[in-house]
């Protein structure tokens, strides 16, 4: 198993983001949500990879870029350590964004626990969706 979030999985296309927010679909979990849309990146690039993620935390809910920074970096913790439950399942590659879309500070215990649900519920749905 490989736990590692190296630069090719990061997600930098502008225009890969611009298409998240006009054509991608989403699945939440408070206070997590995942945006996703099919891509072209297996066959552009290496043919392993599956996955383009992003993380992104309001700055209408945390005002100083301290407290940003640290939930970006548990959200790409939490990410790196259940990421094999998304590659285990998915045929095609995908690109994803992962938003903390709320005030309350949650420890990282929670967020952990909150991602796993979020990432088993987003399988569940390209399950359905592929039926």
């Amino acid at each position: 198993m490989n736990f590692t979030y190296p630069k090719n999985e990061k997600l930098k296309s502008k225009i890969t983001i611009d298409l998240l927010f006009s054509k991608g679909k989403s699945v939440s979990k408070y206070p997590l949500r995942l945006v996703y849309v099919e891509s072209d990146y297996g066959i552009l690039e290496d043919s392993a990879q599956k996955i383009k993620m992003g993380v992104s935390v309001s700055k209408k809910y945390f005002k100083n870029a301290v407290d940003r920074n640290y939930f970006k970096r548990v959200l790409r913790e939490t990410y790196r350590l259940n990421k094999h439950l998304l590659v285990d399942n998915l045929d095609k590659p995908y690109a994803f964004m992962f938003f903390y879309q709320t005030k309350d500070r949650l420890t990282y215990e929670e967020i952990h626990a909150k991602t796993v649900q979020l990432f088993e519920k987003f399988v569940l749905q390209i399950k359905n969706e592929e039926l």
